[in-house]
C-alpha cells in the first residue's frame, strides 16, 4: 500500500473518530469533521488507484516487444 494512502486512511480513521465524539459531545462542529473524513477517503482511493496504474503501466512496458532494430523506415 503506497505511503500516501496509509496517511490519508489514517487521518480518515482519526477524522471519523473525532467526528463522533463530537456529535456525542453535542457539538455541531463533527459536521467539519464528517466532510474532512470524506476528503481524505477520497484522496486514500485515489493514491490506491494511482499506485495501481502505474504498476500496470510498468508491466505493460516491461512485456511489449521491442521494435525490430532490422527494418529501417522508409
Amino acid at each position: 500500500m503506497p505511503r500516501l494512502a496509509v496517511y490519508a486512511l489514517t487521518v480518515c480513521v482519526l477524522t471519523v473518530a473525532a467526528a463522533v465524539i463530537s456529535f456525542a459531545n453535542g457539538s455541531w462542529l463533527g459536521i467539519l469533521w464528517v466532510l474532512m473524513a470524506g476528503l481524505s477517503s477520497n484522496m486514500c482511493w485515489y493514491y490506491l488507484r494511482k499506485a495501481k496504474a502505474d504498476a500496470r503501466a510498468r508491466t505493460d512496458r516491461a512485456q511489449a516487444p521491442e521494435p525490430d532494430q532490422n527494418l529501417k523506415s522508409v
